[in-house]
């Protein structure tokens, strides 16, 4: 997953630059992950499962094999929801295309 690490303090405008850069397909979800103060943007498939998801987030995030973490998107309220199985996360990407969001943004 091709991902560009921006400072927390971005606009719009690089989220879109970000996922051109990143050379999105039709079947891939733009995901905006915020880790200690820094916001990473990345494409994943739009079938990946929650087992996947978590393997790219310890990558990005760096975080080491041994240490627990959490997934939380945003929903259209600006409400954090956790993601801890693959039917919360066909929930997250399902609000994600009905909403025509520009971006899924998790936090980590």
């Amino acid at each position: 997953m091709p991902s560009q690490i921006l400072n927390d303090g971005s606009g719009s405008g690089s989220l879109n630059n970000a996922a051109s850069l990143l050379g999105a397909s039709p079947n891939a979800i733009t995901v905006k992950t915020a880790y200690n103060g820094q916001v990473i943007i990345t494409t994943i498939d739009k079938n990946i499962t929650y087992e996947d998801l978590c393997y790219e987030i310890r990558n990005i995030c760096r975080f080491p094999i041994d240490q627990p973490f959490t997934i939380k998107w945003v929903d259209e309220e600006n409400d954090p929801c956790t993601i801890s199985t693959d039917m919360e996360l066909n929930e997250a990407i399902r609000l994600y295309e009905m909403n025509y969001d520009s971006q899924l943004v998790i936090h980590a």
